[in-house]
């Protein structure tokens, strides 16, 4: 049904557009006014919910956006404590989505899924640096065939209230590959393996599966950027 439409919607999303699209015939039914006033929530409902194939870098070392948005924040942080991954901390990028961002997250490199980690929280501006061990999350700690470890990070925030992630423990995945999404807006944190500079400043816009964020083959240093 999908590729009858000028873009393809999530499945995740086709329960709310139903639902957006039978309060509309109700409010038309009471008033017209109000019925055009939910047509035009329901499209954007499913506006929201589009879901866009992207062009993924396949080259090996990779690191590619698992969202849409601006990248809010980069720096030096120790990954959430139930990844197990230490407390030293590493090259972090954060990439916030606003509502108008497509919502779908993709893995952000090839390799396997050694553990996910649900962390019931609060729904603090995802903006906040503190919004990181504050709110919900949902963890993901990935290893490479090199042996090294990336790790991401869905994060709520004040509109977004439900965090979807399809990835499972010893779960071999690519790239670019869909996995999740969070409704209505939010953050993504990108953990690096030790050493690695981002390819990205801050305030650059990002696509899934598509902007690459590092190159764990090289060792090229942070990158700057202003807008102009």
């Amino acid at each position: 049904m999908t590729k009858y439409l000028w873009f393809p919607i999530n499945r995740e999303g086709w329960p709310f557009v139903a639902l957006f699209g039978v309060v509309a015939l109700l409010l038309g039914q009471a008033w017209a006014p109000l019925g055009w006033l939910g047509f035009v929530l329901t499209c954007w409902c499913a506006w929201f919910f589009r879901d866009p194939d992207r062009v993924t870098p396949v080259r090996d070392g990779l690191v590619i956006s698992p969202a849409d948005g601006v990248v809010q924040m980069i720096g030096m942080t120790a990954p959430p404590p139930e990844l197990e991954m230490g407390d030293e901390p590493r090259m972090r990028v954060s990439v916030f989505m606003s509502v108008f961002s497509v919502h779908i997250n993709r893995v952000p490199v090839d390799g396997k899924v050694v553990k996910t980690a649900y962390q019931p929280g609060k729904f603090l501006d995802a903006s906040l640096d503190k919004a990181s061990a504050d709110n919900e999350r949902m963890s993901v700690r990935m290893t490479r065939a090199d042996g090294r470890d990336v790790a991401f990070v869905q994060i709520a925030g004040l509109v977004a209230r439900r965090i979807k992630c399809d990835l499972k423990d010893d779960q071999e995945v690519k790239a670019g590959q869909r996995f999740g999404l969070i409704r209505f807006g939010s953050r993504v944190d990108v953990y690096f393996p030790a050493g690695v500079q981002p390819m990205v400043s801050l305030g650059q816009t990002t696509l899934a599966g598509e902007t690459v964020l590092a190159d764990l083959n090289s060792m090229e240093p942070a990158r700057l950027g202003e807008v102009r």
